[in-house]
């Protein structure tokens, strides 16, 4: 939610999105994600809402100072098929814990819903165009 961009350096979360996901690797030991495939984006949702709108946080009181309203972060992680369980639960696990970290502060003073969701299928059309993946070839 757009309310976020005030309150967190969203391109730090992107940058330590990045590098969980460049330091993941398979079961035998192989990187997960290519480094020149590897992207990580956020945009803020212009119009939300969420719950009920912060009425339940503001009667709880205690040190929560929601302004008005929660916030929620929706990571959405989309890879190709192949890995295997472990390695989903091991990348997931690792972007989930490197998330929590970055919105520790927040959450010790505002009410955040965090989800994140991997998603791995067959394509109906993968076309690419890249001059990346050079830099990364050895």
């Amino acid at each position: 939610t757009g309310n976020l961009d005030a309150e967190t350096d969203m391109t730090a979360l992107c940058r330590s999105l990045a590098d969980t996901m460049l330091a993941a690797h398979d079961d035998a030991g192989q990187p997960v994600f290519p480094p020149g495939g590897t992207r990580v984006f956020a945009y803020p949702a212009p119009h939300s809402a969420v719950s009920d709108g912060g009425a339940a946080g503001c009667a709880a009181g205690g040190d929560f100072r929601d302004p008005g309203d929660y916030a929620f972060v929706y990571l959405n992680l989309r890879m190709a098929h192949g890995r295997t369980p472990a390695t989903h639960k091991r990348v997931g696990d690792a972007l989930l814990m490197a998330t929590k970290a970055h919105f520790q502060p927040l959450f010790v003073r505002r009410h955040i819903g965090v989800t994140l969701q991997i998603d791995e299928g067959q394509e109906v059309f993968d076309a690419k165009h890249s001059n990346l993946h050079p830099l990364f070839k050895k």
